[in-house]
C-alpha cells in the first residue's frame, strides 16, 4: 500500500469525467487499498479516485459511524435524491477551505462492490454518508463542491471558520 499525493483545485483530471472500469482485477484492488490508506492519512471521510490522479469511476468512503459500514464502490452513480439541506462542506482537494452548499436529504446511490462483483445500493438520509456519497460522486463526473457556492466569497478559510465535524 502507499500514500499517494493529492490533486488539489486546479488540476484538470478533478474536471475530468472519469470512466467507468470494465474489470475489476488485481491493479483495481491495489489501487483502493492505496486510496483508504490516503484518505485515512490526510485525514478523509471519502476520496475519488481522480483526487489520486487516476481518471476512473472508484470512491471510498468511511464516515466512521456505527450505521454505515466503510464502502468502495465501482463505477458509483447517485440513483435517487430528495430533499435539501444545508452543510458545512470541505474537500481534501481544496485544503484549507469550508463552504456551505445545499445537498440532499435522501440519497440512494448504487456502484459494483470490488470484492463481491456484485451491484449493491446505499441508502443514507440526512447524516454524513448522504453527504459523502454526493460528494465523491461528484468527483468521479468533474464537479467539485465549490462550484456549488454562490459566489468564490463564500469559501472559508478553516482558521475563520466556526469548529466543525469532521
Amino acid at each position: 500500500m502507499a500514500i499517494l499525493p493529492i490533486r488539489r483545485a486546479g488540476d484538470p483530471v478533478l474536471r475530468e469525467k472519469a470512466r467507468r472500469i470494465r474489470t475489476i482485477d488485481k491493479s483495481i484492488l491495489k489501487l483502493i487499498d492505496d486510496m483508504w490508506e490516503t484518505m485515512y492519512d490526510a485525514p478523509g471521510v471519502g476520496l475519488a479516485a481522480p483526487q489520486i490522479g487516476v481518471s476512473l469511476k472508484l470512491v471510498v468512503i468511511d464516515v466512521h459511524d456505527p450505521k454505515h459500514e466503510k464502502i468502495a464502490l465501482v463505477n458509483p452513480e447517485i440513483v435517487k435524491r430528495s430533499g435539501e439541506r444545508r452543510v458545512d462542506e470541505g474537500c481534501l482537494s481544496v485544503p484549507g477551505f469550508r463552504g456551505e452548499i445545499v445537498r440532499s436529504v435522501k440519497v440512494l446511490a448504487k456502484g459494483i462492490d470490488p470484492y463481491t462483483g456484485k451491484e449493491v445500493r446505499i441508502k443514507a438520509q440526512d447524516d454524513l454518508m448522504a453527504e459523502a456519497l454526493e460528494h465523491e460522486i461528484d468527483h468521479v463526473n468533474g464537479i467539485l463542491y465549490i462550484d456549488y457556492l454562490p459566489n468564490p466569497g463564500a469559501l472559508i478559510a478553516l482558521n475563520d471558520a466556526p469548529e466543525v465535524r469532521r
